[in-house]
């Protein structure tokens, strides 16, 4: 039936094209590349930057909160969400070489550093883009695991009247996320199924909003609000892991807001004119504004809920409260949209890889060769380096199990050089601001108070991640 209707649209543009003049059809459905005419709006294009940034982030919030107590917790979030917008408007000045309006359009991040920088330039933007996706696939298998494990032990702590502590190993439940991953990567073109984006965006605004709703209602329940000005207190903690916290908890944070990467794929889907860069920075503005709004809510209502023992899942710091079917969903929530949004971060990482090996061994059948298995086309190359890759993930994250250690880590190695090192640089050249100038002095101070803030932040997460190993032994996961 699709077809049909494809094939009369195709029909209704050749009769204009003949009945009129060739150009009127051409400009009527194709764009100034050719390409098939874009129809993104203001308000696509902020529904697509919230469903990216409202992810897994959002569930490590209240503990970063609580690290940095009532005055700096809220500050960090307001100012992460500062920086992420002014150099979201500095990116998208970058999508069109040249002129604004008229100028080559950059299909994705790395077209504009290409086009913008070009040399090294392109090859560490890619290598660090490659290593954040492949980390974001280790912190996505650890998340799913925490939620379905905290599922079953709900469950069971439910049926056994609380007597049973319920402790249980998360190695089954990364390998039965492995297992989906490894089955889902072997689907063409699995991050373009239309529905895929809806079903995410419904998931992650439904344990989002129950873990907002939960926070809320225990305030109430408590009658008051927990936590403290500075933060979790010296003596819960000591004081050298007071500061690694702290630093690891904006590293939480940037985690939450980076979406950057993609900032170029989501302005290639809108409509001109007015130019796309007019258009992008509306919607950087709309969907950072309501993504700040929902973070200080889950942040603040978590920590006022729980305090201190905010945990770096919030989900689960909810433990065994009622109604505990509603965490339950939450957490079910959060397992379905990481299983889809694992593939569409590893598709641009599967999709390099293949590129090269079929580049630098054209001959080989083991690479080229496609077998026909009913409908389906079966690659080996395929078959075996992205299993390889799902296995890697998984077993990294059974020897790393620490969601809110990755977390922070990931956070704090995409943050400064793809939020903010990439695209000050770019917006430098292609508006050639002169060295030494104010312009370029300020944004160059922006730049380096965020490698700051980066290092801190990885300094933070590796001294987290020394100190959980020395409590927990790999493989052998229990919670």
């Amino acid at each position: 039936m699709g077809d049909n209707h494809g094939s009369r649209k195709n029909h209704q543009v050749f009769d204009v094209a003949i009945d009129l003049e060739p150009q009127v059809g051409s400009r009527e459905w194709f764009d100034d590349d050719g390409k098939l005419k874009r129809t993104g709006t203001v308000w696509t294009a902020s529904a697509h930057i919230i469903t990216a940034v409202i992810g897994s982030g959002v569930l490590s919030l209240a503990w970063a909160t609580a690290q940095l107590g009532w005055i700096a917790g809220p500050s960090v979030l307001f100012l992460f969400s500062m920086v992420t917008y002014y150099t979201s408007t500095l990116l998208a000045s970058c999508y069109r070489s040249g002129d604004p309006v008229t100028g080559k359009r950059n299909y994705t991040y790395m077209d504009a550093v290409r086009a913008n920088l070009g040399g090294s330039y392109v090859r560490i933007c890619g290598m660090v883009q490659y290593l954040n996706l492949f980390g974001i696939s280790i912190s996505y298998t650890i998340a799913s695991s925490i939620s379905m494990m905290a599922v079953k032990r709900s469950n069971c702590f439910h049926k056994s009247g609380g007597k049973n502590p319920c402790h249980m190993n998360a190695n089954p439940y990364m390998i039965a996320f492995g297992i989906a991953e490894i089955i889902f990567s072997q689907i063409p073109d699995f991050d373009q199924l239309w529905w895929l984006s809806i079903v995410a965006a419904v998931m992650s605004f439904t344990y989002s909003t129950i873990g907002l709703g939960l926070g809320i209602a225990k305030v109430a329940e408590n009658g008051k609000v927990m936590g403290s000005l500075t933060g979790i207190s010296i003596g819960t903690v000591t004081q050298t892991q007071k500061l690694w916290r702290s630093f690891q908890a904006l590293g939480d944070i940037a985690f939450a807001y980076s979406y950057s990467i993609i900032l170029i794929e989501i302005q290639d889907t809108v409509r001109s004119p007015p130019a796309e860069s007019k258009t992008m920075k509306k919607a950087s503005l709309i969907s950072v504004i309501v993504t700040t709004l929902f973070y200080m809510s889950c942040g603040c209502f978590g920590y006022a809920a729980l305090g201190d023992k905010s945990p770096g899942n919030l989900l689960t710091g909810f433990g065994f409260y009622n109604p505990y079917w509603l965490l339950d969903i939450a957490n079910v929530a959060i397992v379905i949209h990481l299983v889809g949004a694992y593939q569409v971060f590893c598709q641009p990482l599967f999709a390099f890889i293949e590129k090269e090996a079929a580049r630098r061994f054209p001959d080989s059948e083991f690479i080229t060769r496609e077998i026909k298995v009913g409908s389906y086309k079966l690659n080996l190359f395929r078959l075996v380096w992205r299993t390889a890759f799902v296995v890697t993930t998984t077993v990294i994250s059974m020897l790393l199990p620490f969601f809110n250690d990755i977390v922070g880590l990931l956070g704090a190695l995409g943050f400064w050089p793809l939020t903010v090192y990439f695209p000050v640089q770019m917006y430098i050249a292609q508006k050639q601001i002169p060295k030494w100038s104010t312009r370029w002095l300020c944004l160059q101070i922006l730049s380096g108070a965020c490698l700051v803030i980066t290092i801190a932040a990885a300094a933070g997460s590796i001294a987290g991640v020394a100190g959980d190993l020395k409590s927990v032994k790999p493989f052998k996961t229990g919670y």
